[in-house]
């Protein structure tokens, strides 16, 4: 494999040629909401115009299931037939939510560019939230629409909601049939103008809505136009916008910014196909699809890449694949080789990164032959952000000293939908956001330390303890409680409880259970339960101990 320390070279002089004065991605500073930050010089200023372009990808697939295809053009024309029906039938306006609330499918994706050709805010709601959650989402972002698939409509059904519901399955087919001709929505943005809310869990025990900007997505689709111009500089070819003809494996819901914001939102410019996988994940579909459709690229959890593993490969031709990502957790080093001894794309083309909600993408990226060199790695940053390591009052602290995790860029979120506390405490009045993880700069290359604090990670979703412990300590029997997460070799980490009552004779582990179950999206609920009537262990300050109650739960 290539020396690192000689591919950083010729990375930094082919990114210098193309960054610097008449590049293709001139850079220069601007202020963008009191801030100085590095933009594009020439760039697109809305999803619309993105939108628009497409029409010249014609009969390109651009969505793909297991069983229908949606090309370029097919998708504009439903695309502007859903916006003119939800305009002139619901009376959807420029900043106006929709909600979108279903698995993945082709009807989520239409639906999202809808939205956004009429200036309006989609908002993906969590698919695998109870009906409650949902009820608190419904409220917190107020739709004027929501679309559903049959599923989530069944749960929506128990709400005592006003809100028109739209079923993917008829609704949206009949309305894009019926205003087909219908004149197409001719609205105004402003770069800084909202374009979706996704939800992250959050420490106050309520999700909260990350809002994205037109700004924030568009220089995530130009990261990614960034990173293919980069890759033929380096290897001595003439950068080309032209079409490429790869196929993008989506296995992670859409209302993650890993599969909306970096894979489906940036092959409309692009013109790659985005392969949608549905259902839950199965090794044996997955690699049958990769086979059938001729995946070339995949983003893969660590978990997924992991059940993978555990499937016969050889039954499956998976030679296209040309490229393949580790993303939305840590990955270890044993995984890492597993994967390049079973996997031939991993040889050469395994890669990882750190990113998060609130930043809309990577904020770093490790190349293959950093990853295999230094396996601990999460990279160095992308094109556009800066990064910094801080202490507990907000100083840079120099490399090898651990910190909290700081960055600022394009794609930073405008905030938290109507939380301006929340907002406040994450980012700084000079744009600087504060994730709230621990890591340490070696060299340039960032290594996580810690996760933020407290925060569960399973199987590349976030469970926050205050949630999950508030649910419990609705329950009658429930004195106090305490949530963590253990370690576990499939999913990263499991969700366990420490609970306390007044008799473990009068309730039960299965009564919490079910408890749970039909209050939280099933992820957060507890996998490991111990019951006890001694009071949690707390420090001096009197927080909750909880390394302390890691060991208890260890031990039982």
């Amino acid at each position: 494999m290539t020396n690192p320390v000689d591919l950083r070279a010729r990375a930094a002089q082919a990114t210098a040629r193309l960054t610097g004065p008449g590049g293709p991605f001139e850079t220069v500073v601007e202020n963008v909401l009191g801030a100085p930050v590095p933009v594009l010089r020439h760039r697109r200023r809305s999803l619309t115009e993105v939108l628009a372009a497409s029409k010249e990808l014609g009969g390109r697939d651009y969505l793909v299931t297991e069983n229908r295809r949606l090309s370029y053009a097919e998708h504009a024309a439903q695309a502007r037939a859903l916006a003119a029906a939800l305009r002139d039938r619901f009376d959807v306006g420029v900043g106006d939510r929709v909600g979108i609330l279903a698995a993945n499918t082709q009807e989520w994706v239409v639906s999202f560019w809808a939205t956004q050709l009429l200036g309006a805010i989609a908002v993906g709601y969590n698919a695998w939230w109870t009906a409650r959650e949902i009820g608190y989402g419904l409220g917190h972002t107020t739709p004027a629409v929501l679309i559903v698939d049959d599923k989530r409509a069944r749960q929506v059904a128990e709400l005592d909601i006003t809100v028109p519901v739209l079923t993917m399955e008829r609704d949206i087919p009949a309305l894009i049939a019926e205003f087909a001709e219908a004149p197409s929505p001719a609205v105004t943005v402003d770069e800084d103008d909202p374009a979706i809310i996704l939800y992250t869990s959050g420490t106050s025990g309520r999700p909260k809505g990350a809002v994205h900007s037109q700004r924030n997505l568009l220089a995530v689709i130009d990261y990614h136009r960034f990173n293919d111009a980069l890759a033929a500089e380096i290897r001595g070819e003439r950068p080309d916008d032209g079409p490429r003809g790869r196929r993008f494996l989506l296995t992670s819901p859409l209302f993650h910014i890993a599969s909306l914001h970096n894979l489906v939102i940036p092959r409309m410019v692009t013109g790659d196909t985005a392969v949608i996988y549905q259902g839950g994940f199965d090794a044996d579909r997955v690699a049958a699809l990769i086979e059938r459709e001729r995946v070339t690229n995949w983003g893969a959890m660590p978990t997924m890449a992991t059940r993978l593993l555990e499937a016969d490969l050889s039954r499956y031709d998976l030679s296209s694949l040309a490229a393949f990502s580790l993303n939305s957790a840590p990955s270890s080093a044993a995984l890492q080789q597993r994967l390049r001894e079973r996997l031939p794309v991993a040889k050469t083309a395994l890669v990882t990164s750190y990113g998060m909600t609130e930043c809309s993408t990577a904020a770093t990226l490790a190349s293959p032959a950093e990853l295999a060199a230094h396996p601990d790695t999460v990279g160095r940053p992308v094109i556009g952000v800066s990064l910094e390591i801080r202490d507990a009052q907000g100083n840079s602290v120099e490399e090898g000293v651990e910190g909290e995790i700081c960055v600022r860029g394009p794609y930073v979120m405008l905030g938290y939908w109507n939380d301006t506390a929340a907002t406040s405490a994450a980012i700084t009045a000079d744009r600087w956001l504060r994730t709230g993880d621990i890591g340490v700069l070696e060299e340039g290359r960032l290594r996580l330390s810690g996760r933020r604090s407290d925060l569960i990670l399973r199987g590349g979703e976030n469970v926050y303890p205050t949630e999950v412990e508030q649910c419990l300590d609705e329950h009658p029997a429930v004195r106090e409680c305490a949530v963590i997460g253990i370690a576990d070799e499939d999913l990263g980490q499991r969700v366990a409880a420490l609970v306390v009552v007044e008799d473990t004779e009068r309730v039960s582990e299965r009564e919490l259970l079910d408890f749970a179950r039909e209050r939280l999206a099933y992820y957060k609920v507890p996998a490991r339960w111990l019951l006890t009537t001694t009071a949690l262990p707390r420090n001096a300050t009197g927080k909750v101990m909880r390394a302390a109650i890691a060991e208890t739960l260890g031990e039982h």
